[in-house]
Formats: C-alpha cells, structure tokens, sequence
C-alpha cells in the first residue's frame, strides 16, 4: 500500500510539469487531436504550439479555419478532441518567441512534436528557430530534456534521412507515423491511436488505451 501510494504521488507530480506539443504543417493532424484527447483525459497539462503551416493544413485538408487567439483556440482542439473538458491546455501563437516554452528555465516533461514536417525537421537539425515551436524544440535539445518526434513523409530522400539522423544523434527519439496490426485495428483511431501510444511511450506517458504486445 505505501508503494502504490508512492508510485502514485511520483505520477501526481510528474503531471504537474507540462507536456509541450509541437503541431506542425505536416498531413495527417488526426494523430495531434488522438493525443491531445487521451493527455486531456488523464488529466496532463499541456503547453500546445502549431506551426503557421499547420493552420493552412486545417483548412486544406478539413476545410476548417483555426483562430490564432489562444483563448479559441483552446476551445477549438478539445472540440476536436471530443468536447474533453479535464486536463490544462495552454495555448501559444507560433509567432510568440518570448512565450514561457521558450526558455529553459522553464520546467517541463519534454516535447513531443507530432505530426512533424520535413520543414521542421531539418531547421531543429540545423539549429534554427524561426518561430516559438522550433526554439521550443532546441530548447529541449540543449536541456538534455526528452523530444520525440512524429515525421510524416513519404519516401524519405537522402536530406531527410540525413537531417532525421542528424536529430537521432542528438538524442531526439524518431518514432514514424507506421502503425503495427498485432493488435487487430479495427478502425482508423485504432491505427493513429497506436502511434500515438508509441510516441508518448518515449516520454515515459501510458496513457493511451492500446492492445500492447504480450508475446506468443
């Protein structure tokens, strides 16, 4: 019993750090509203970020326009994420590279940048930070602090490769948007909510119900 409850305040504390996530312009932006709804439902605090790009992606895939105001945009992702109401979500205009998550000061459980473009995949490899997502990211880098990253890009070319190295050799985790079937998907959530679990797993969060391997 005094483990569990140990086990227990160590998680009540680790939640009270912030997730950061890092949404780009990459396709495929199902895989940021699947784990922004199950960080939500186990009640995480997250500090979001989306690249220009990715509010011309949601018009351009979805035919749905996202407001820059952090305080509609806020109310815009938990509607996308199914109307959850528990959990922080912090919300941050791209342009804002004065914002907390910018600094290294600033305490956090690392980054998870999910979908991720090529775009931005090369600036973090080179070191650039032209906007609040990308500084976010090389802060994490230069803190020692975990960052995964979802690219979502096909095929790769050899730049992509080398810039996806260039990051792993940084200690970035990369974690491709490629879906297992040993837990028998049965819909498309399934498959996105699989990479997702993966994604996180790297940031030590289990919060995504997913049928995980157990063996023969």
């Amino acid at each position: 019993m005094e483990s569990q409850t140990i086990v227990n305040e160590r998680e009540n504390s680790s939640r009270k750090k912030p997730l950061i996530l890092g949404v780009t312009g990459a396709s495929g932006l199902i895989y940021a509203v699947r784990a922004i709804k199950f960080l939500l439902l186990a009640d995480y605090a997250i500090e979001l970020v989306a690249s220009k790009s990715a509010y011309m992606v949601w018009q351009a895939e979805q035919n749905i326009q996202m407001s820059p105001d952090p305080v509609k945009q806020e109310k815009f992702w938990r509607q996308q994420a199914g109307n959850v109401s528990t959990g922080q979500l912090t919300c941050h205009p791209w342009q804002d590279v004065g914002a907390n998550i910018a600094s290294g000061s600033f305490r956090t459980l690392g980054m998870l940048i999910i979908p991720c473009s090529m775009s931005t995949v090369a600036k973090i490899a080179a070191g650039l930070s032209s906007d609040l997502l990308e500084r976010a990211a090389d802060v994490q880098i230069k803190e020692g602090r975990k960052l995964a990253i979802v690219p979502r890009e096909t095929p790769f070319s050899s730049i992509h490769l080398r810039n996806l190295t260039a990051l792993a050799d940084a200690g970035v985790r990369i974690v491709p948007a490629i879906p297992a079937w040993y837990h028998n998907p049965q819909s498309i959530e399934d498959l996105v909510d699989f990479v997702v679990a993966r994604a996180l797993d790297q940031l030590d969060i289990d919060c995504v119900p997913i049928r995980r391997w157990e063996g023969h």
